[in-house]
């Protein structure tokens, strides 16, 4: 062997093992910054489930993001991913949202956003634990209430139903003598009954209140709801912002940021206790009133913020001596 042969032999054998030394010391690193790093506290990852509207997700997300802790992650997921979700919450936006996900997985849980009491009980009282919401209809009584605000010598309310959602208003009828009124409910269970029970339900109440009832008030029954209210001077109130829009005169809601943050709030609650609360409704909530309807029907409408308080005050009993 020359002399430059062995020298280049050298060199090779001497690179070698400079290279096996790097790398076992970059693996033995590695396994430290590993264990180092299973002795900390793991971050907590959230999956969102989607309504389809891409306006309305990414509003939402950003104020759950907003609220949630700091090692809470949030990340949109895809329905093809729904089966293979182990042991990590996810937050369905939405009926259909939450009914993708439970057909797809009935194993993890759910917080369900901005969804009915009625839609989210069933399935609530036989998971519990697994499955819970923020609820997005508004209380009957503060919605009651809503309407005795703007028309306070109001007495009087008028429900509309189907046989199958009569009871839902059995709670309300035994609540509102507490706070001076009373209510009656009457029976549509047909489009042709429709027109001929509101006509009756006008007569006897002070206003109607519209529930979240599909059934009654949807877009195709809406238009003539509100025609026959308003031709016999009757305002509506609720069920919801939308049907402000559509001609309600107000309607109580929860604002997106309260919700957020009772869901952030409901998320945190599961990683301590390892299962999620019973499905809640948010503590505050604004009144939105049509200014236009309210100016046609000549009715004077006191500050939203007035509206608010006053409802808060009936619901708690903190009554002013005007009220009395």
């Amino acid at each position: 062997m020359t002399p430059h042969s062995r020298f280049r032999w050298r060199s090779l054998l001497h690179m070698t093992r400079y290279t096996y030394r790097r790398a076992v010391c970059t693996f033995l690193g590695l396994i430290l910054v590993v264990s180092a790093h299973g002795q900390e506290p793991p971050g907590r990852l959230v999956y969102l489930a989607g309504s389809g509207s891409t306006a309305l997700d990414q509003h939402i997300r950003s104020l759950l993001v907003d609220q949630l802790r700091s090692d809470i992650t949030l990340t949109p997921i895809s329905d093809d991913q729904f089966p293979m979700i182990k042991n990590t919450p996810v937050i369905s936006i939405g009926p259909a949202a939450f009914s993708r996900v439970r057909q797809a997985n009935r194993s993890i849980p759910i917080l369900a956003m901005l969804v009915n009491h009625s839609f989210i009980d069933v399935f609530a009282v036989r998971n519990p634990g697994q499955i819970s919401s923020v609820l997005y209809d508004v209380p009957l009584l503060r919605q009651a209430l809503t309407g005795k605000a703007i028309l306070p010598q109001a007495n009087t309310v008028a429900i509309l139903a189907t046989t199958a959602t009569v009871e839902l208003y059995e709670p309300l009828i035994d609540e509102l003598p507490a706070h001076g009124m009373r209510a009656r409910v009457f029976i549509v269970d047909n489009e042709d009954e429709l027109i001929p029970s509101l006509v009756r339900a006008l007569r006897y109440g002070d206003f109607l209140l519209a529930a979240p009832d599909e059934a009654i008030y949807n877009p195709r029954t809406i238009k003539h709801i509100l025609l026959t209210a308003y031709r016999r001077n009757k305002i509506v109130i609720g069920p919801s912002q939308a049907y402000v829009k559509a001609g309600s005169l107000a309607s109580s809601y929860a604002p997106f940021a309260e919700m957020a943050a009772l869901g952030a709030n409901m998320i945190e609650q599961y990683f301590a206790a390892g299962e999620l609360p019973a499905p809640s409704y948010p503590q505050i909530y604004r009144v939105e009133v049509n200014d236009q309807v309210a100016r046609s029907m000549n009715i004077p409408l006191p500050e939203r913020a007035f509206l608010s308080q006053t409802i808060e005050q009936e619901l708690t009993g903190n009554r002013g001596p005007q009220d009395e």
